[in-house]
This record gives structure tokens, sequence and C-alpha cells, in this order.
């Protein structure tokens, strides 16, 4: 029987594994949507390479730093108890290559290839697993502090604040050092558009996203016993409500309305295991609003280049999400309980500081010593012709 568990282990976590590495899918085909034409082969190329090194440096570093697991010995004890520990590892990994795969939609269009990967080493070899260890694994007894003065450790079953608001707060400073995109705030007051390159790509790249999240939050039990109902169905009603709110806030706008699903489900994984199904929906509803103002709100007023609005879809929808648990998980609103907002609200200001502080110090370092934008001519002819010498569509431009 054991065995038998064993093997049901490994296999649900290797599932869930898959279904969030196609997720990364989603990251690459909602940026190849969402940028100019110019710049869709460089998105796909992005998001596969950041993956590449992320797993690379994440088995030799990052798991280590988080839990203190080491791969470096024989194959035999790699592969005991069916190896579960490395596929545990790979599920792992799909979440910290989300960091950069979030980071890389904010700063499309006008980074240089080659910072952005060192960035992406830096940040998921320690950035990333030192403050998961904190949370996940119970290093430098932050979660005992917390629970001391609170009554309840900081609860993020699946990420929002882990994942999500980390990444997005680490992407904001990356965003303001790289500066806006050429001709996008003109000097008389004037606001290019930029507008998507192709709402279908940008609606798979969703659609990619939302059913992946499924294992994101449900297998986030790794263990079949641990697995949850109540889990699959609070993703599912966050996702309904993040996408309504942002059809009616965003006034029927296609862009909102598919990131508007993004962001209730980015606000739903911490509490995800806690919430009744009625308050995952308007947490959801919260979460949707939140990027549509927020995203106008930087993009037109405070002129913040963001392409694709990771900040206010990742940074401040994780944010809301880590508060959210505190309060709808109660039993007072219909939870399970074992939280409280005063936890929550520590735990989430820790997470949010480490990566604002983390973002500043990584690409304001490179900045300085590598730089971080690409020329002027290499901007305007796009990134696919200056970084990897073809366009999406070459066929169509060797006849023109």
């Amino acid at each position: 029987m054991e065995a038998l568990k064993q093997g049901a282990d490994t296999l649900f976590i290797l599932l869930g594994a898959v279904m969030v590495l196609a997720m990364h899918a989603g990251f690459a085909f909602l940026e190849l949507g969402t940028v100019r034409r110019k710049n869709q082969v460089n998105a796909l190329v992005k998001i596969l390479v950041d993956f590449s090194v992320s797993a690379l440096i994440y088995f030799i570093v990052g798991y280590s730093v988080a839990y203190g697991t080491s791969f470096f010995v024989g194959a035999e004890q790699l592969a005991a108890k069916n190896g579960y520990e490395l596929v545990k590892f790979f599920f792992l990994l799909t979440f910290a290559a989300a960091i950069p795969a979030i980071i890389s939609g904010g700063i499309a269009e006008r980074a240089k290839f080659w910072p952005q990967l060192i960035a992406t080493a830096v940040i998921v070899g320690f950035i990333y697993p030192f403050f998961e260890g904190i949370v996940w694994n119970q290093h430098f007894g932050v979660q005992a502090w917390i629970k001391g003065l609170t009554g309840a450790e900081f609860h993020d079953f699946a990420g929002s604040v882990v994942v999500h608001a980390v990444g997005g707060w680490i992407a904001l400073p990356a965003v303001v050092l790289l500066g806006a995109r050429s001709n996008r705030y003109r000097k008389d007051g004037a606001i290019s558009a930029h507008p998507p390159s192709s709402i279908p790509f940008l609606a798979l790249g969703a659609w990619l996203l939302i059913v992946g999240w499924f294992g994101f939050n449900v297998m986030s039990a790794q263990t079949l016993d641990k697995i949850s109902g109540l889990v699959a169905v609070n993703s599912l009603m966050a996702m309904a409500g993040g996408t309504l709110a942002a059809l009616l806030v965003g006034k029927n706008d296609p862009g909102f309305v598919h990131n508007g699903a993004l962001a209730g489900l980015v606000a739903v994984c911490a509490g995800s295991d806690l919430m009744h199904p009625l308050g995952a929906l308007l947490v959801g509803g919260v979460a949707g609003t939140i990027f549509v103002f927020m995203f106008t709100l930087t993009q037109n007023k405070w002129k913040i280049d963001d392409v694709l609005g990771v900040w206010p879809l990742h940074g401040l929808c994780g944010t809301w999400g880590g508060i959210a648990a505190g309060i709808f998980g109660t039993q007072a609103l219909g939870g399970l309980g074992g939280v409280t907002l005063g936890a929550q609200l520590i735990g989430t200001a820790i997470g949010v500081a480490w990566a604002l502080v983390a973002g500043l110090a990584v690409y304001g370092l490179l900045k300085v010593t590598m730089g971080l934008r690409l020329s002027q001519e290499e901007e305007f002819d796009g990134a696919d012709l200056s970084i990897h010498k073809i366009s999406a569509t070459p066929e169509r431009e060797a006849n023109w």
C-alpha cells in the first residue's frame, strides 16, 4: 500500500508539473499577442530560454536554498520513493520560472536579451527561493514569529504572494528603470496606443494559463490524500468573478476581459483551500476591478509603460490575494478558519518589501554595468530582427 501511495503521489504531482509547464506557453502567447508584430519572435524565445535557465539554476542552487535538498547525490538516492523528490522539484520549478515569465511581459519590446537572462539566474537562484523557504519551509523562524504575534502563520497555499506578488513587485523597478517604449509618451502630452498585435493570440495565452492554473492551485496539495475539490471550485469562481468584473469595469475591452480572468486566479491562490466559493467569487471580482483600474492609471496617468500590466495583474492582485485569505478564509465569512488578517498583512508586506528591494538591486546593478535597453535603432527595428535576425512573418516581407 505504501508503494502504491508513493507511486500515486509521484504521478499526481507530475501531472501538476506538466499542467503548470503548459502555463508557460500561456505566458508566451499572452505576450506575443500583446506586443507589436516586430517583437513577437522575441516574446516566444524569451519565455522558453528563461524557463531553461530557471530549470538549470533552480536544480543547482535555488531548490537547495528553499528546501535544503541537494541533487548532487547518486541516481539511486534520487530514484527513492519513485523519484518523488525529483518530481516535486519539477513542480516547484514551474512556479519559480513563472517569476521571469511575469517580468518578461513588463519589460517587453525594449529590453536587452542577455542582461535579462542574468537577472533570471539571480532571481530564480536566490531571490525567489529565499522567500519561498521562509513561507513554505519555515526558514529563519519567521512563520513562528508571525504566529506568536498574530495567532496564525502566514498562509499562502498556492502562491498569490510567494509567486505572483513577488514577480510583479520585482518587475515594477525593472519597468521604471528601463523607461517607456520609444514614442509611447510624446512631448506634447499625447499617448501613442501601441495596440496589441493579435487579440486571438492574447486570448489563447489567457486560456492556456486558465487551464493550467488548476494544476497550479489544486496540485499545490502535493500529495493525493490532500487534494481538495474546494480548491478547484474556488479557482473556477474567482476566474469567473475576475472576468465579469473586468468586462463591466473595462467596458467590454477584450484585453481587460482576458486579463481579468487571470487577475481573479492570481488573487485566489493564497486562500483557495480555505474560502467559500462565494468568497472566492468576490475576491476574483475585486481583483478584476483592481487590474482594470490600476492598469489604466499606471499607463495613462503615471506613464509607467508596463506592457502587459504585470505589476497591476501579479503585483497588486497577488498582494490583494494574500490579504484576502485573511478575510474570506475566516469562519466568520464562510471559510475554514485557521488564518488571521494580521498574519496575512505581515507576510504579504514582507514579500512585497523583499521583492521591491531585490528588483531595485538586481536591475539597478545591471543598468549601471551592462545596460538594460536596446539602442534606439534596435528598438525601432524591433527585437525580432535586432536580436534574433528574423521576423514572425519573413515570407511576407520577402514579397514586399
